[in-house]
This record gives C-alpha cells, structure tokens and sequence, in this order.
C-alpha cells in the first residue's frame, strides 16, 4: 500500500462529518433568511421547471437554442437542488452536520452542474454565432446531430472535471478542523482545512477552472467578436437591432456567470475572505440560478407567447371540464 493510500485512508477514518458554519449565527435572521431562500427556491423550480416544460410543449420552441436553453435549466435545477435544501435545513432545523461523503457528493455535484453551464454558455454563444453570421447556412450548421453531440459533451466534459476535483481534493489530509468555513462543501474552505501542502496542487486546480471555465469563455469571447463585427456591417439600424436583440438575453447569463466565477476562485487563496465568499456563494448558489430563466422568458418574445398559449389551452380545459 502506497503512502498516498494510507493518507487517504487515515484521513478518511478522522474525518467521518464536517460541521457547516452557515450563513450567519444570528438567532433573529434564521427565519427571515429561511423564507427568503424558501422563496428564491421555489422561483428557481417553477422558473426552470416552467421553461424545461414550455420548450417541450411548444413545436414552434423545438431549435437549437431553446434545445440549449432546456438543458441550461436543467443544469440551474440541478446546482440549486445540490445547494438549498440543506441550507434551508441549517436555518430552520439547526441541521449544520453533513457526512463526509454528503460532503463529497455536494462538491461533485456542484462542480459538475457549474462546469456544464459553462460548457452550455459557449454551444449557446456559437449557436448565435450561426445565426447571425451564417443565417443562410445555420440549419446546416445547426443540425440535431451537432446539437446533440454538444449537449453531451458538455455533460461528458463537466463530470470528467469534477471527478479531478474531488479525487484531488479528498485525497489531501483534512486535519486542521472538521469545520467547514461556508454554508456548503465548496472548495476554498475545504483546502482551508488541509495540512498538506496544497501550492503543489493550486497548478492543477488551476488547469481544471481553466478547462472548464476559461476554454469555454475563449469560445464566448471569440463568437460575440465575430458577431459585433457581423453586425457593424448591416447597413440598416432596425436590422443591427434585430440581430442584436437575439442575443442579450444571452449576454446577461453570461455576465452573471462569469462575473461571479472571476471573483470566486480566480484569485489567490491567501487573499479569499470566507465572510465575502459567502455573500458571493449566494448569489452563485441560488440567485443566479433563478435570474437565468426570468432573462429569457421576460425578453423573449417566444417564450412569452408560449406561455400565453399553453395558459390559454389550460383555460379552455377548466371551462370545458366544469361547464
């Protein structure tokens, strides 16, 4: 047996459960924030859930995008379901105490489901590439083939990253604390907690936010480049704000994204404030997730339609059932 397996296996024997400092030990602001959270939760189901539904009711709904914009619902779902209820637990019932491998399933999944949507934001920013530079040639572009092949390498690419996550960081020596500084099982304050030497593993760590985040963003960067350059060259006004306007709804998941992303873990972890990681972490968690489909649905015409529709269809249902 090597000694990195004996470390591993010592260090799984110590360390059985991790205690979750939460959110705040204020007793006043334990119910307040659970029905704020309770709130932004159910916002977040019928809001994702809602969209997953309407793009697979509607056949007018059945492209690429809204094929994109279904599975980056999905995806919002899932990372807030990983996230909420336990802390909505800790803030009603005191619960704080999760099991060490609770602890490693929270961080797999939520590293998975991060990396996903990221994945998911650059299919969806060179589908847009598609459209607006290459209207003519975006259904050969955009075939259910290339569009399913990029649905699953997102998911393929995301697990992968995560499982180099969580193999790399649980087989560090968690020695110091079995307190975890946050509200969830994150990965600044669990390497917080390692008394091995964690700056020989800050370079892989660094290579996988890279693949999973920076690779994707290259790809945002390099399709929206293209097109404000498309754009720039329609001649008419109302045509650059059509094509514009297909895309902002887009931009603004992005930005929210990766803006929180940069200011989460790139930089370094000396200069991490666990006080401030928490106030972003929940922006990140569980506000982010519940944004996404309130920026498409109240931008887009389609999906506003949509919803009319099926709206409308139930009314005609309740009227012939109790007439």
């Amino acid at each position: 047996m090597t000694y990195n397996t004996m470390t591993s296996m010592e260090n799984r024997s110590e360390v059985n459960e991790f205690i979750l400092t939460g959110l705040t030990d204020a007793p006043e602001l334990q119910v307040p924030l659970f029905l704020m959270f309770t709130l932004i939760y159910l916002i977040t189901l019928v809001g994702n859930l809602g969209i997953i539904a309407l793009i697979s009711l509607d056949s007018h709904l059945h492209t690429p995008m809204y094929f994109f914009l279904s599975n980056l619902s999905l995806v919002d779902f899932g990372y807030s379901s990983d996230i909420t209820p336990k802390v909505m637990a800790g803030l009603l019932l005191g619960d704080k105490v999760i099991s060490y491998n609770g602890c490693a399933t929270q961080l797999f999944f939520f590293s998975a489901f991060a990396s996903i949507e990221s994945f998911l934001l650059a299919s969806m920013a060179y589908d847009r590439h598609a459209a607006v530079c290459k209207p003519l040639h975006y259904n050969t572009i955009m075939t259910s083939t290339v569009c399913a092949h990029m649905i699953i390498g997102a998911y393929i690419c995301g697990f992968l990253a995560s499982s180099a996550v969580i193999g790399t960081t649980f087989s560090l020596s968690l020695c110091k604390s079995n307190k975890i500084q946050h509200f969830f099982c994150d990965l600044p304050p669990l390497l917080a907690l390692s008394c091995s030497d964690i700056h020989s593993r800050e370079k892989g760590y660094f290579i996988l936010v890279s693949f999973s985040s920076i690779f994707p963003f290259l790809v945002i960067f390099t399709s929206y480049f293209l097109i404000f350059i498309t754009i720039l060259k329609i001649r008419s006004a109302e045509g650059r704000k059509k094509a514009f306007s297909t895309c902002v709804s887009h931009l603004i998941a992005v930005s929210i994204f990766y803006g929180t992303i940069s200011f989460m873990y790139f930089q370094p972890s000396s200069s991490h404030s666990m006080n401030s990681d928490k106030v972003v972490s929940v922006f990140y968690t569980m506000v982010i997730p519940m944004l996404n489909p309130l920026v498409y649905s109240l931008r887009n015409k389609d999906v506003k339609n949509a919803f009319r529709k099926v709206a409308k269809g139930q009314q005609l249902r309740l009227s012939h059932l109790f007439s």
